[in-house]
């Protein structure tokens, strides 16, 4: 985080050849203090010497995602290479500098929403949910809340319009990041796997044998891999111990927080186990009926199925139909060899071993190569790792590439995703078709029943 602070620190700094903050005039008022994500991506290359301007965007999203600058027209926090304009955040609210917020400050922000001017600053559908939700949580200390968000605003009216304006747009990007909008990426959120890694800020990264990739670690005989097998020295065997140390070495947690996350997990998925929710129709385990697996395995899915892909990328990659849509939609962005060269990374993993070395190549000539038909977007890592690995190839040869190409889709496009109209529509057309059909069946239990009573 200090790094980011002292980048973000320098690219404010007008004086020493930081970007110009300027005020843009607009229809019928004025922006102040903004600058344009093309002005932050050129003096990331210029002052970084970064030659790659994905790279400088994937750096500039990365500052986005913490919160150290964001768009004022959205909340989606990435950096993007045109006339977007984006806004720096203050200092107040930079993660060194601030508390972790709790579910009270929360409360208070999105009560103190409803009191301003609601042409501004009127709640979206999901806060308005989780207002609903907080309200009923806090029922008992309700009037504490409200009372301390109506002294915030007696504040805020006091102050200049245009400074209210900064700072309501920075007050709202801080809670973008610590409760962002659904389908985003949550960087503040604490979990088991990174506090794993809590402890080395230099990430260990598995190589395609399993070893600790310093440089200069030679493959594990003790993984599996292409390699004929040994009889493993003590070298080796050193190597295996330090390895396992180093997973192992985990970072304290409070049993609260992994209680609230596995708290979390519970409550989202509870409506799809059939053991724990009552299923429609009849859960197949307990039960003489399969549809409910037909319905499953169906190309059209249910309303309950295409609500699930909203939970994560790994949630609709994993449905053979959300797959699909999600590839539809990057065809209709013209980027879907992404998602192709995921799905292609997956293919050769369960490929025979003697058909490895010959696939391998293959997509390496589609998406990798020089004057690949669908070239990707690698980071140079990644890509001088793969061409490595891929001089005695093997399964695993893309992992490294794999994992870059998913974490773009994950922090970019599967956002855009949820937001589009073919998501979008297709949640509202099974939502329409379920009503359809509960009415139907009303209908038809209330005309059973007219029946019955006449006779």
């Amino acid at each position: 985080d200090l790094e980011i602070e002292d980048i973000v620190t320098r690219i404010q700094d007008e004086k020493a050849g930081g970007v110009s903050i300027r005020t843009v005039k607009s229809f019928l008022s004025k922006i102040p203090s903004v600058v344009s994500g093309a002005d932050i991506v050129q003096w990331l290359m210029r002052n970084l010497s970064i030659e790659d301007p994905a790279e400088a965007i994937h750096l500039g999203s990365l500052v986005a995602a913490h919160g150290y600058i964001f768009p004022i027209s959205d909340h989606v926090l990435t950096l993007k290479d045109d006339g977007t304009l984006y806004r720096f955040q203050s200092p107040y609210f930079w993660p060194s500098n601030c508390w972790e917020p709790e579910n009270t400050d929360y409360a208070i922000y999105l009560c103190k929403r409803t009191m301003q001017n609601k042409a501004r600053l009127e709640l979206a559908d999901y806060e308005a949910e989780n207002l609903a939700r907080l309200q009923r949580a806090f029922a008992r200390k309700w009037e504490f809340i409200f009372m301390q968000a109506e002294a915030q605003v007696k504040i805020d009216r006091k102050k200049d319009k245009a400074e209210r304006k900064i700072l309501d747009s920075q007050e709202r990007a801080f809670w973008d990041v610590h409760r962002p909008v659904p389908g985003c990426v949550n960087t503040t959120e604490m979990d088991i796997r990174k506090c794993r890694r809590e402890k080395n800020p230099h990430r260990v990264k598995k190589s395609v044998y399993g070893v600790p990739d310093d440089g200069q670690s030679q493959p594990s005989p003790l993984h599996i891999s292409s390699q004929p097998i040994r009889k493993p020295t003590k070298e080796d065997v050193q190597k295996e111990i330090t390895f396992l140390n180093i997973q192992l070495d985990r970072h304290c947690m409070k049993v609260s927080k992994v209680a609230d996350s596995l708290m979390s997990y519970t409550e989202q998925f509870m409506e799809y186990d059939p053991f724990v929710s009552a299923t429609e129709p009849s859960n197949p385990w307990i039960s003489d009926d399969t549809s409910f697996w037909d319905m499953e395995a169906s190309r059209e899915p249910s309303q309950h199925r295409v609500k699930r892909w909203g939970f994560s990328l790994e949630e609709a990659l994993k449905d053979p139909v959300g797959r699909d849509q999600f590839l539809k939609f990057l065809e209709s962005e013209f980027s879907s060899e992404n998602l192709r060269f995921w799905l292609a990374v997956q293919d050769l993993k369960r490929r025979p071993l003697q058909d490895v070395a010959s696939r391998a190549q293959e997509i390496w000539q589609e998406f990798l190569a020089e004057g690949a038909p669908s070239p990707i977007n690698l980071d140079s890592h990644s890509y001088e790792r793969t061409s490595q690995n891929l001089k005695d190839p093997g399964r695993y040869s893309y992992e490294d590439a794999q994992e870059h190409i998913f974490k773009l889709m994950k922090s970019d496009s599967y956002a855009r995703f949820l937001r589009s109209n073919i998501y979008q529509d297709l949640l509202l057309a099974r939502k329409k078709g379920q009503s359809s059909e509960s009415k139907r069946k009303q209908q038809l239990h209330l005309g059973r029943a007219f029946i019955c009573a006449a006779l």
